[in-house]
This record gives structure tokens, C-alpha cells and sequence, in this order.
């Protein structure tokens, strides 16, 4: 057994050198993409920071700080759907103890149904109402926290509308026939559920706020409520509902967000990208902090609750409040914000709870009441279940969930593009305009294997990331060129000598290049979750934030070696192949569109148009295809069919 284990290990490592012959770079290359882009996204936030230390220096510019956030907010939410029937209705309710629970349904838009629990006190109101979002929590509304904190409210004469999200409790939108969910936890599902809507140019961020805005619609229409006096807040993932909404809904008067609150530059930094519903495509290039969608709620009153043993980085929370703080220190209302931190983890805790309520009196009540809670009862998810089947995708034949909806908007974007000069638009969606620098070439040396010379070049232009690329030129004239892009790595086409040799003795010389993220510039495994069902989840997720793509930067990668063909005296001219396959597809197609020294293309695998997204939503790595609103310019098919010939079928 112990030879055995000897000779394996012994195979593994032969193998392991064996592809470590064709690397080129001599540091530790998969942490290139992601320190290129991490350095992009400190350069932001640097200008950012400048903006609001200037800002600070009077009200007037804290002010002209914080409309100027709004603003690009709002654009980067895009447009939302028009306000249709909310055909809501009381589908049963639970009398308790100086309150009632009312399970409540909604559209927020047509057939798209929201299911919500109603806490109502008892008493003459009308009473200041709240919206309490879910944090990822699969039971959301039913969860024990969220109904001790709705009851609590409800003691103490608020009306509380506690809202599922979308993924979560009744609201799965990947379900099978019987509404069962098809993904393990509602992270999964929001993040899949925004990889689709982002080619529509909106995400989960938008779809949740929707829900949300619908959902405070309805609860200040209640004769209960006085709709001057509404506030809201929420936990973890409902945290970032409450920032989203309170920067977004002047009718929001008080909030208070729960174990959300950081540094977005401190999260990227020490754990990555969050799940799919927390991001904004291009918050980084819009230079918009965590912070400044609470300083847009300024001058109002907000308190961020904290623990200061979560997950969620302290610092980072500190560095979010200090910022707020002093924004609102300068508008003359210190008062009106504070923090409230609590020695435990994530969650929202009694101490967390009764914190949150005596803040809410102390701004809709204008009262000082110390708040105690008491023992409550704790009901099922079956019980607080607003649809039989706790499914509304068992309940209603025709809902239109989230992917449904991204569908429909991307067929209205069908109809009314123009697929015209495609070359210009891909110039501009990817940043291919101004390109001034002209590429570096550095010769690191050559190795021989089997009988075959394979030169290595690292390809430079400007502070980009160095390219690693391998050569194999025939012994006679070359009469072509093949370039291979394999989402593989060029090591393993590099390694198939029986297939170099066939090439080269036809007088082709190849070219195998690494782009970002592929082979040597392939990021550490261990650096993304599998839950995200993407092996680049971190730099994908990244490179959206900074107001880029992965597609992008790698069709950059392609067009930078293709001037580096250019340069090689001896290929300069020739006929050239270029063969991708994978995530390397979408790059060399829309190289292809852009550069005409690209001969031919043949392409094997990657999708055949951008619906396969929203189609097929459970199939791994769709975040490697990603361009955030790119169907209302074009489709893959547009792409080719612009090829014509030059397209090998």
C-alpha cells in the first residue's frame, strides 16, 4: 500500500512539473487579476475620500456630497417598473397579545407575488409603521429574531410589515413543478437570479428594492398607519435592504440597518465580494461607499447596530460610522445618528431589538421610553405562511418571478435595438477607445520538449496585467498562424506535442496565450465559494464593482495579443486562425468583431446567446459571461452572424 501511495504521489508530482514547464511569469501569477483590479478599487475610493474630506468643510458641501450620491445611485438602479394594482389582500390573521398578525399578499408587479406578515397593535391609531427586512435566514419572516423584533415593535404602538424576500421562505424563484427550491439557500438563488437581470442592465439589489418600495406603498395606504411616520430597518442581508431603501425613498423618515454596515473596500480586501443581492454593478466606479448611501439619508435620523464580535468586519463598521458621524456633526445634527454596538456576533439580539425600538420612539414618538422586552411567542413558518403551500411558485400557475422578469425585459430590449456598428459599441462598452500605450515584449527564454522549441514571452501594455504567452514556429516558412485561447491554460494545448507537430508541420506557427484568469492567471480555488457556482466568482464580482467585466478584460487580453502578432517580424502579416473555446469564447468573438487581423475564428463551447443566462440559471460559471446590460446593444448571435465568412462553422 505504501508503494502504491509512493508511486502516485510520485505521478502527481511528475505532472505537476511537467505543466510548470510552460509557466512563464516567475511570481506567484493567480493573484494577479485580482491585485489589478484591488488596486483599481483602492485608486476609487482614494478619490472618493478626497471628495468628502472637501465636502466636509461646510453644510453647504455635505449637502452638494450627498445629492451628488443620490444622483448616481439612482442611475445605477436604472429604471424601475411602473406602479401597477398591488391587489393585495388578507389571506388570514393570528390574534395574540396586544396585537394581530395579518398574513398579507401583494403584486408588485403584475403576477409577481410578495408574501409579507402584518403586525398591527391594538389601540386607536394611527400608528408610526415600519418595514423590518429579512436578513438570508431560509424561514426570513417566520425567523424567531425577526418575530421577537416585529412583536416588540408592535407592544410599543408601531405597525410592522415584515416582508420575504425573493429566495427565501415562500418566495423561491428556481423551484421545480411542486415549488420545491433547486438550489441550497437563498444566497445561492440571489446571486444566479442577478448574474441573469444584470444583462438587462438591473440586478437582485434593484428587484429587492422594488418589492420593498411596493411594500411601503401598501403599508401607508393602511388606515393604521400615519404615512408621515415610517421608518425602517433589518438584519444582515435585510441590512442592506434598509440602505438600499433609505437612500432611495424620501417617505422613509428613521432607520436603522443591523450587522451590515462596513467598509465595501475593507470587505473586498479581507473576504471577497458578498452574495449577488449586495452588489451594484459599478458602486466602485461611481466612487460610492457603504457610507454614503447612509449619508444620503442626511439629515434624518439613523442608528447602525453592531456586534462587535460579527462577522461582519468591526472596523469596517466604525470606519462607516465615523464617516456618517462626522457628515452629520457638520449639518449640525449629531444627535440624529449614533451606533450601538453589543459584545456578541451577527444577528439582531434583544439588546439589538430593544436598542432599535427606543430609537424609533425616541423619532416617531418623541419620547425617551426605556424598552424591556418580554417573553414572546415564537409561531411557526407554517403558521405565519401566507400561501398553502408555502410556495407561491406551487401556489400560483402563472408567477412571474425574477428570471421571468428579466426575460420580459430583455425581449422589449430585443425589439427595439438597432444591431448596427457593432465595432463601435463594443469599443465603448469594453474601453477600447483610448488605448494609447503600445505593448512590451520581454523574451524570459524557451524550452525543449520532445524535439519541439517553444519560446516564452510575457506581453506588457501600460501597468495592465502582464499577459504569459508560448510560441512554436515551424522550421520552414510560416504560410499561417494559429492563436489558441484556452480557458484550460496554454500549458495543456502546449503539452499535446502530436497536435504542435501537426500544426507546425503544415508551416502554422502557434501561438497559446493565457489571458486573465485562465491558466497561469487563473485565480486560487480556495478563493471562491462554490456556492456562488463560479470559479471566479471574487474577480468577476470585482471587476463588475469597478465598473469593468471579466468578457472585457479579457478581449482587451486578445487584442493585446494580437499586437504582440503584430510585432514578430517574422508572423507580421500572415493569415490568423484564432481558436477558443470555453470562457475564452466570448473574448476572441468580440476580438474578432473589433480587429480585422483576426483571419478566421472557430469556437468551441461557450454559449450561443446571452438567454442561455436566464434560461438555464443553474449552470455553472455564467458570471464568466457577463456584460452588465449588453442586450439592449446586441446579442452573441448579432455577433456572428457580423462575421460573415470569417466565422468557421
Amino acid at each position: 500500500m505504501k508503494l502504491v501511495f509512493t508511486l502516485l504521489l510520485y505521478f502527481v508530482v511528475v505532472q505537476s512539473l511537467a505543466q510548470n514547464d510552460y509557466d512563464v511569469l516567475d511570481w506567484k501569477s493567480e493573484q494577479s487579476v485580482n491585485t489589478f483590479l484591488s488596486l483599481k478599487m483602492h485608486q476609487q475610493f482614494d478619490q472618493r475620500r478626497l471628495k468628502l474630506e472637501a465636502a466636509l468643510a461646510s453644510s453647504e458641501g455635505v449637502r452638494a456630497y450627498r445629492d451628488s450620491c443620490k444622483v448616481r445611485y439612482k442611475k445605477l438602479i436604472g429604471r424601475l417598473p411602473p406602479k401597477t394594482d398591488l391587489n393585495a389582500r388578507i389571506e388570514g390573521v393570528i390574534r395574540q397579545d396586544g396585537y394581530r398578525i395579518e398574513k398579507i399578499l401583494y403584486e408588485s408587479i403584475p403576477d409577481h407575488h410578495v408574501t409579507a406578515n402584518l403586525y398591527v397593535p391594538e389601540g386607536k391609531g394611527p400608528f408610526p409603521g415600519v418595514l423590518l427586512f429579512c436578513g438570508h435566514e431560509d424561514e426570513a419572516k417566520a425567523t424567531a429574531s425577526y418575530q421577537r423584533t416585529a412583536s416588540l415593535f408592535a407592544k410599543n404602538g408601531f405597525v410592522v410589515f415584515v416582508i420575504d424576500p425573493i429566495s427565501q421562505s415562500e418566495r423561491h424563484q428556481l423551484t421545480d413543478e411542486k415549488g420545491k427550491a433547486l438550489t441550497r439557500g437563498g444566497t445561492t438563488e440571489h446571486t444566479l437570479v442577478n448574474a441573469a437581470a444584470n444583462l438587462v442592465g438591473s440586478g437582485t439589489v434593484a428587484y429587492q428594492l422594488w418589492d420593498n418600495i411596493r411594500g411601503l406603498d401598501y403599508l401607508e395606504n393602511r388606515k393604521e398607519v400615519d404615512k408621515e411616520r415610517i421608518g425602517c430597518l433589518g438584519n444582515s442581508g435585510g441590512g442592506t435592504q434598509t440602505m438600499y431603501l433609505m437612500a432611495y425613498d424620501d417617505r422613509i423618515k428613521v432607520a436603522a440597518p443591523c450587522s451590515f454596515i462596513a467598509s465595501r473596500k475593507r470587505n473586498f480586501d479581507l473576504f471577497g465580494p458578498n452574495d449577488g443581492c449586495q452588489h451594484l454593478p459599478f458602486e466602485g466606479r461611481e466612487q460610492l461607499e457603504m457610507a454614503d448611501f447612509l449619508i444620503m439619508f442626511a439629515p434624518k435620523p439613523v442608528l447602525i447596530l453592531a456586534g462587535r464580535y460579527d462577522f461582519i468586519d468591526y472596523t469596517g463598521t466604525l470606519t462607516a460610522y465615523n464617516e456618517l458621524h462626522a457628515a452629520y456633526n457638520v449639518l449640525n445634527v449629531s444627535e440624529r445618528v449614533n451606533i450601538f454596538t453589543v459584545n456578541d456576533g451577527h444577528g439582531i439580539s434583544k439588546p439589538k431589538r430593544e436598542a432599535a425600538v427606543s430609537w424609533f420612539r425616541r423619532w416617531l414618538y418623541q419620547d425617551e421610553k426605556k424598552i424591556i422586552e418580554r417573553d414572546a411567542p415564537v409561531l411557526s413558518p407554517q403558521v405565519l405562511a401566507v400561501t398553502p403551500a408555502l410556495s407561491i411558485n406551487g401556489n400560483f400557475k402563472n408567477e412571474v418571478n425574477d428570471l421571468d422578469r428579466t426575460e420580459i425585459v430583455a425581449d422589449r430590449l430585443k425589439e427595439n435595438r438597432e444591431v448596427g456598428n457593432l465595432h463601435e459599441k463594443i469599443k465603448m462598452l469594453f474601453q477600447l477607445q483610448d488605448r494609447k500605450d503600445s505593448i512590451s515584449v520581454e523574451s524570459p527564454g524557451s524550452l525543449l520538449k520532445d524535439g519541439v522549441k517553444i519560446d516564452k514571452y510575457i506581453i506588457r501594455k501600460g501597468n495592465g496585467i502582464p499577459l504569459p504567452a508560448l510560441v512554436v514556429y515551424p522550421v520552414d516558412d510560416v504560410d499561417e498562424v494559429v492563436l489558441w485561447l484556452s480557458e484550460k491554460g496554454k500549458g495543456q494545448i502546449a503539452d499535446s506535442v502530436s497536435l504542435i507537430r501537426k500544426f507546425i508541420n503544415e508551416n502554422k506557427a502557434v501561438i497559446m496565450a493565457d489571458v486573465s484568469g485562465v491558466g497561469e492567471l487563473r485565480d486560487a480555488t480556495r478563493a471562491n465559494d462554490p456556492k456562488y457556482f463560479n470559479e471566479e466568482y471574487r474577480n468577476a464580482m470585482l471587476a463588475l464593482h469597478v465598473g469593468d467585466n471579466v468578457v472585457a478584460m479579457r478581449t482587451r487580453d486578445v487584442v493585446n495579443v494580437l499586437e504582440f502578432f503584430g510585432s514578430l517580424k517574422s508572423l507580421k502579416g500572415k493569415p490568423l486562425t484564432v481558436l477558443a473555446d470555453g470562457v475564452c469564447t466570448l473574448p476572441a468573438l468580440h476580438a474578432a468583431v473589433v480587429d480585422d487581423r483576426i483571419t478566421r475564428l472557430q469556437l468551441y463551447g461557450g454559449p450561443e446567446s446571452f438567454y442561455e443566462i436566464i434560461d438555464k440559471p443553474i449552470q455553472p460559471n455564467w458570471y464568466s459571461y457577463v456584460i452588465p446590460g449588453v442586450l439592449q446593444y446586441y446579442d452573441i448571435p448579432d455577433l456572428k452572424h457580423s462575421l460573415g465568412p470569417r466565422l468557421i462553422k
